[in-house]
């Protein structure tokens, strides 16, 4: 797989300048995107103003996991574009149902309670695990305590931030919200000290993303669901990142034979069109909530249910699963081939790795950089790191050849 497009910085005067000065100009500076502008994209595939075009390799933080503009997805949402798109809850619609049930049945739950972004999700898996705890644990009112890990990415909102361990999310934002207790992340034994008679839940992502794709060691997962199943707390299983076969599974908890009390869901839900997170669990923890306690203007959706059901369809088969389990392997292969080689260590588990490159060389932005250069879109974490989490719909070809752009960056433009 080539490109014969030329790629690098925008230059002065070029569309991509101007849409670049013009984001800087009226948005607030809270990200710092590479410096490309896309206009369209197709498959694994985005082309910028200027009529360049780049693999994506992040695809929306796994948000789009079944590519750009999928046949199915977009044809989903077009039809219920012309029908209806917004009820509020206030009314029934007609894809809420579907959607609810079939997701439900995809994750072996019995309810959803769909909301919008991600980091809504969680808020609301906090506080259902909260109103559990004092309405069937018997934990006294106020003093419910959620375990958390460190180097989680849970989303940026107050409560969030409260329990985050990175100080570029948490500083400056306080005072913060009590009630979290943080472990280290993949230890199991300072996990089951920390529970008490207070707590409710245990929150993690089965796979830390944001952290570099950190994976936990054999056996912590099951030991999680053993400390919580003993001690009558929920274990949250926050798959936003890493569920709707990302990592070569319907949820990564699959891999670990696991199953939690609550998955939360988001990005990949969406389809990459529009906003779609849910909470998905049983009865006797959503039943906790009722008419009033909790709700969202836009969850729900008619439109955002008509994506949400595609996408539960797509999964259905298995096809999606089985093929980031297969072009992980691939991946895999390759990129254990670039240690010693610019990389000083790999982790990854289906179509999503983390690679830590030797400091000395350059830094994770600086690789990110470089690949953009040569037509490939990634994103750096934590100073030395880049991820890769490219489409389900990557092919072979597109793939080696990513790893070919990646491996040249390391091997020659960093010495």
């Amino acid at each position: 797989m080539t490109t014969t497009d030329t790629h690098g910085t925008p230059h002065s005067g070029s569309a991509a300048q101007h849409h670049v000065s013009l984001a800087e100009t009226a948005t607030a500076h809270n990200y710092q995107p590479l410096p490309v502008v896309l206009a369209s994209g197709e498959g694994a595939w985005v082309t910028d103003v200027d009529g360049r075009r780049y693999l994506d390799c992040l695809a929306g933080y796994s948000a789009l996991n079944f590519g750009h503009a999928h046949p199915r997805l977009t044809a989903a949402a077009q039809e219920q574009l012309s029908r209806l798109t917004l009820t509020s809850r206030a009314f029934h619609n007609d894809r809420l149902g579907p959607f609810c049930r079939d997701l439900a049945e995809l994750a072996g739950m019995d309810l959803v309670l769909p909301m919008n972004t991600g980091a809504e999700a969680v808020e609301t898996a906090i506080k259902v695990a909260r109103k559990w705890g004092y309405e069937r644990k018997g934990v006294a009112p106020d003093r419910a305590t959620v375990i958390v890990a460190d180097g989680n990415f849970h989303g940026r909102t107050t409560t969030i931030v409260s329990f985050s361990s990175d100080p570029v999310a948490r500083d400056g934002f306080g005072p913060f919200t009590p009630g979290f207790r943080s472990v280290p992340y993949g230890d199991s034994a300072a996990l089951e000290a920390a529970v008490d008679e207070n707590t409710v839940a245990v929150l993690l992502e089965p796979i830390q993303g944001e952290a570099g794709v950190l994976i936990p060691p054999p056996g912590y997962l099951q030991a999680v669901r053993d400390v919580c199943t003993r001690e009558n707390v929920l274990f949250i299983a926050d798959e936003i990142q890493s569920g709707l076969g990302r990592t070569g599974t319907t949820f990564a908890c699959d891999a670990d034979g696991v199953i939690p009390d609550v998955y939360v869901l988001g990005k990949a839900l969406g389809g990459g069109i529009v906003p779609v997170s849910a909470v998905v669990s049983r009865h006797d923890v959503l039943d906790v909530i009722r008419p009033g306690s909790h709700g969202s203007t836009f969850g729900g959706n008619p439109l955002a249910a008509a994506v949400g059901h595609a996408v539960v369809e797509l999964l259905r088969s298995g096809e999606y699963q089985a093929r980031a389990t297969a072009l992980g392997e691939r991946l895999r292969g390759r990129l254990d081939g670039l240690i010693g080689r610019g990389a000083v260590a790999v982790r990854s588990r289906g179509l999503w790795a983390g690679i830590d490159l030797d400091p000395a060389l350059m830094t994770g932005r600086e690789a990110c950089m470089r690949l953009l250069d040569r037509g490939v879109l990634a994103k750096d974490t934590h100073g030395s790191t880049i991820r890769l989490a490219p489409p389900l719909t990557i092919e072979a070809d597109q793939l080696d050849w990513m790893c070919d752009q990646l491996s040249d960056v390391l091997t020659q433009e960093g010495n």
